[in-house]
């Protein structure tokens, strides 16, 4: 196997290794310093639970990020693959530090409204701060280029686009596997689209993703012996809408005014269930942020499903999307 696919494989693996063997290291971690979620209303466990989740996927995409930079200073790599590497870091490494940074500080985030219960006002200012650092390091949305107001424009638009994203994805993390394998489905899907354009590194990124959260599905899907928390539903949402700006989905050289739609498609389940709940909730004259169990789950589950196949029949939906998305993204011309 040859590079990118190597380099695809290594980073997809790496991810899931890293996350499946530090996991029960921080389940057991949390288990001893209390973080853990307990049974109560609108939970659908009965025993305390280690909100372990968040913490194993920042290890698993971490770990082979450190592995990785190392083996590229001591020159184990091939010539190839190095020159390709190195030229992806020029381009966007200053992109990179600030996405490594706000994972980091979502994580944070997370880990702290897990531990004391976080009011809505200062959790949405960390969401914003992070949000705000990663446009000004020209991780955007790109909008009317050649209009003065361009910057600022983009830089709204991009963060109103992560702040809107982590909060879909965050509420959908309500029954086993589901917030996971939305993030597996959606990071894989934003792999494959990069891969297609020959943007190997964000590429590897994605998939580095995608790997780091397939790691922790067995750990959490039929039966959870660890729960994501919000550290880790912060951390999905995050990187799914920050590998959603990074390909190039409309150039100049390759304009396809469709592929813009991809990122949409990718990301449809979470967003139209959000838009769906807070529709429900707003015209039932209550806080649109406070959570209910009519979510598409909650409803399947309703219906006669079995959990573990309405959160199945969810991600079924969500990987058509995404492979229309894909078409939309690479094979569409």
């Amino acid at each position: 196997m040859t590079f990118p696919q190597s380099a695809y494989l290594l980073a997809f693996l790496g991810g899931a290794l890293g996350t499946a063997a530090s996991l029960p290291l921080w389940r057991a971690w949390c288990v001893r310093t209390g973080l853990v979620d307990d049974p109560g209303h609108r939970k659908i466990h009965d025993t305390p639970v280690p909100l372990a989740g968040g913490l194993a996927v920042l290890t698993g995409l971490l770990v082979p990020l450190v592995l990785g930079a190392v083996a590229l200073q001591l020159g184990v790599l091939p010539v190839g693959a190095v020159e390709k590497i190195t030229y992806g870091f020029e381009k966007r490494g200053l992109q990179l530090a600030a996405i490594l940074v706000g994972a980091l500080g979502m994580v944070w985030l997370g880990w702290l409204d897990d531990k004391h219960e976080l009011r809505a006002g200062p959790k949405f200012a960390g969401q914003l701060g992070i949000a705000l650092l990663v446009a000004l390091a020209g991780v955007r949305i790109k909008l009317f280029p050649h209009s003065p107001l361009s910057p600022v424009l983009s830089c709204g638009v991009t963060v109103l686009w992560i702040l809107t994203v982590v909060s879909a994805v965050n509420i959908m993390d309500n029954m086993n596997g589901l917030c996971a394998g939305l993030g597996v489905i959606g990071a894989a899907a934003f792999g494959g689209i990069a891969a297609g354009q020959g943007q190997y590194l964000v590429a590897s990124l994605a998939l580095l993703a995608a790997g780091a959260l397939a790691g922790f599905l067995p750990f959490n899907f039929p039966k959870a012996s660890a729960f994501l928390g919000d550290s880790g539903s912060h951390l999905t949402g995050f990187l799914l809408a920050v590998l959603a700006i990074l390909p190039h989905l409309y150039t100049s050289v390759n304009p396809r005014p469709l592929a813009v739609l991809a990122p949409l498609l990718v990301l449809a389940v979470p967003l139209g269930d959000m838009g769906c709940v807070m529709w429900i909730r707003w015209r039932a004259g209550r806080p649109i942020w406070e959570g209910d169990t009519n979510h598409f789950s909650h409803r399947l589950a309703r219906s006669g499903m079995s959990k573990p196949k309405a959160v199945a029949a969810i991600l079924a939906l969500h990987a058509l999307a995404a492979m229309v998305a894909m078409w939309l993204g690479v094979g569409h011309r």
